[in-house]
């Protein structure tokens, strides 16, 4: 990642021609440089400010990426192989898409710890959150859930897996049951909430459906 002090201070952005596009402005800077301010945000509320400058060193030769501020972990030198050289705009548009899905799927797992972290266990994630693993044990029975995302740009997870692990003392499992490695059973319902609505819309469904979910799982039947 090239150094983010080397990045033009803002007043410097601020001093040149601009245009804004959507969510992001363009500089005309010194040279054959252009820069782009990419503004992101979460519930219409304004989040982090992101820099990257690309120049060319003719109108003959293709432009590169030569500074940015975007985290080390966000793929943009790939992104400028697979579109710069041909479409300049193809570019900067996929790389706000990117940044400003990153900054969504982070900002989503904030706010399930932050409104029910108290229910929440162990909780991992990748750096750009394309990878979600969390337990649920403020409940009768410990809830593992991992959602996956294929794309970066995606805001809804492509896999969804969420499984009950049953409790000893539940009235279906026998004697024999119980002294085995207990096996977890699949919650659709909680993964098909989790590929259609947001991380904490999706999380509220799971956990005001679970106590009904769990008894007709564990509970419905009665041991031999």
């Amino acid at each position: 990642m090239v150094n983010p002090g080397n990045v033009p201070t803002d007043s410097e952005f601020q001093s040149r021609t601009t245009y804004r596009i959507r969510n992001k402005v363009i500089y005309c800077l010194d040279g054959a440089r252009i820069g782009i301010q990419y503004e992101t945000f979460f519930a219409g509320e304004p989040c982090e400010i992101y820099h990257c400058v690309l120049e060319s060193k003719s109108f003959l030769e293709k432009m590169t990426v030569i500074q940015h501020t975007l985290p080390f972990f966000l793929p943009i030198r790939e992104v400028e192989t697979e579109h710069l050289s041909s479409n300049a705009i193809k570019f900067i548009d996929h790389l706000e898409e990117i940044l400003q899905s990153y900054i969504d799927r982070r900002e989503q797992v904030r706010l399930i710890k932050e409104l029910y972290g108290n229910q929440i266990g162990e909780l991992f994630h990748s750096l750009p959150y394309t990878l979600i693993e969390f337990t649920l044990e403020d409940f009768e029975c410990k809830v593992t859930v991992s959602i996956r995302y294929s794309d970066l740009i995606l805001t809804l997870p492509s896999q969804a897996r969420v499984l009950a692990w049953p409790l000893r003392s539940a009235k279906r499992i026998s004697t024999a049951d119980r002294r085995a490695q207990p096996v977890p059973s699949r919650l659709s319902y909680a993964e098909n909430a989790l590929k259609t609505l947001s991380l904490p819309e999706a999380y509220a469904e799971i956990v005001l459906e679970l106590p009904r979910a769990l008894k007709q799982m564990f509970y419905s039947q009665e041991s031999d």
